[in-house]
């Protein structure tokens, strides 16, 4: 009893004044990250077109250097699937196991890459709105504390109370919000990106699948007559 006691008259004394601060500190956390990522993103394309053709025609001439010019171009060096093609034209020369491998592990660093800070978005829309209302739990408390202690304030003064308890339940929705629009909205370019580096990744591996001799061709008649 005596734990809960001090924990209700730590409440008492704070009311919902912190989590509102803190939920301030939150949302201008949120929107310089949001800032932060949109500008990121906005330097990252999507559109494949005319890089896929250069590269597709200059690995169709076995141009392999030609082909890692391209994709290593001060243009496209922040290209997300120029980036993951690059990598997988490395090692090109140990056939389509071995690109396979390291589109895969490119593609996952890419990830990996894209989806920095995006966590903490996710969370903070997830659960802002439980931090406002535990902020109007503390001073629908505090106001109805507060009434004991002064009757003669009557309802007018829990109303009081709990109109200004209410506002952190709003804050909690306003810091939400954003947080939620801008996570799915990232999520969305990441999808988008990552979808043309799997273009990129298949004209690659169909160029070099195409020019590889596979293991159970039957053998040329002429040679055993």
């Amino acid at each position: 009893m005596n734990v809960i006691r001090t924990l209700l008259d730590l409440l008492l004394v704070t009311g919902a004044t912190w989590v509102l601060w803190l939920l301030i500190a939150l949302s201008v956390l949120s929107i310089a990250l949001i800032v932060e990522r949109a500008i990121f993103f906005a330097t990252l394309t999507a559109e494949i077109g005319d890089l896929v053709q250069g590269v597709r025609g200059a690995l169709a001439r076995r141009d392999l250097d030609g082909a890692r010019r391209q994709l290593a171009d001060e243009k496209q060096a922040r290209r997300v699937d120029a980036r993951i093609a690059l990598a997988g034209l490395q090692a090109y020369e140990g056939g389509p196991d071995a690109v396979a491998e390291a589109l895969t592990a490119a593609k996952a660093a890419e990830r990996t890459r894209l989806e920095r800070r995006l966590a903490f978005l996710g969370t903070l829309g997830n659960n802002a709105p439980f931090i406002g209302l535990f902020g109007t739990v503390v001073g629908i408390i505090k106001a109805f504390h507060d009434l004991s202690l002064d009757t003669s304030g009557g309802a007018k003064a829990v109303m009081g109370g709990i109109s200004e308890a209410l506002v952190a339940t709003a804050m909690g929705l306003f810091v939400a919000l954003p947080a939620v629009i801008a996570y799915n909205y990232f999520q969305r370019r990441i999808k988008a990106l990552l979808g043309a580096s799997d273009a990129m990744s298949h004209t690659i591996l169909s160029q070099l699948r195409a020019r590889t001799p596979t293991s159970d061709a039957p053998p040329d008649a002429s040679a055993s007559s």
